[in-house]
């Protein structure tokens, strides 16, 4: 019975990652607002309840990967010493994140298939405006997990917030040059956001009239 019911959720596993690769791959080669749930599951061959049964609709499954890598995100956030600054910790994190998206990632799709994804959320409108949402979201609990971590009251002591606002600018900052740039593999993005990371503190903490640009 239990053998019966592993091979079931690994035909329904198979299944939505066919879908996923599916979609995404179409999204980045034709674009996502003329890209139809039809053409998905026709490739697929499938029906549309069984997509359905995935994925709530197209938005969804666009931002799938990114969902399990911003989960994984926070995982590892909460695992970092505590005797590290809450910009250590983000620091560490963000980039540990980018060394192991590789293996991550690829359970369910190819990296390089992902960053395309990234570029294509970054230059779709409405992708953008739930990426934006999405971010919020994200920040209010990865600030929440920062004053967690240093025993203060994230809704009194803004502290937290502010710290996860910069960080979270940086790093869309970082996407965005990246994603303007002609090398879009792993290694580059890590090393834009590496780079930009290092003018945080100078940036936020320092005058800047005797400091090179």
């Amino acid at each position: 019975m239990a053998a019966r019911l592993n091979l079931r959720e690994l035909k329904k596993q198979r299944t939505r990652t066919a879908l996923l690769r599916t979609a995404l791959e179409l999204f980045t080669t034709q674009g996502f607002d003329r890209t139809t749930v039809d053409e998905i599951v026709e490739a697929c061959e499938v029906s549309q309840r069984t997509f359905f049964r995935y994925f709530a609709n197209k938005e969804e499954a666009a931002f799938a990967v990114q969902d399990m890598v911003e989960s994984r995100f926070v995982a590892a956030l909460r695992e970092r010493p505590v005797e590290e600054s809450p910009f250590e910790a983000l620091r560490h994190t963000v980039l540990g994140t980018w060394d192991a998206l590789s293996q991550s990632v690829e359970e369910v799709i190819t990296v390089e298939l992902h960053m395309r994804t990234y570029q294509l959320i970054e230059s779709t409108p409405s992708l953008l405006a739930v990426h934006l949402r999405r971010s919020i979201e994200l920040e209010d609990e990865i600030a929440r997990v920062i004053a967690e971590r240093e025993g203060v009251d994230v809704d009194s002591d803004p502290r937290p917030r502010v710290a996860v606002a910069a960080f979270s600018g940086v790093m869309r900052l970082a996407g965005r040059l990246w994603g303007a740039g002609e090398d879009t593999s792993v290694d580059a993005i890590r090393a834009v956001t590496e780079t930009y990371l290092d003018h945080l503190t100078p940036s936020i903490g320092e005058h800047w009239r005797h400091t090179p640009a």
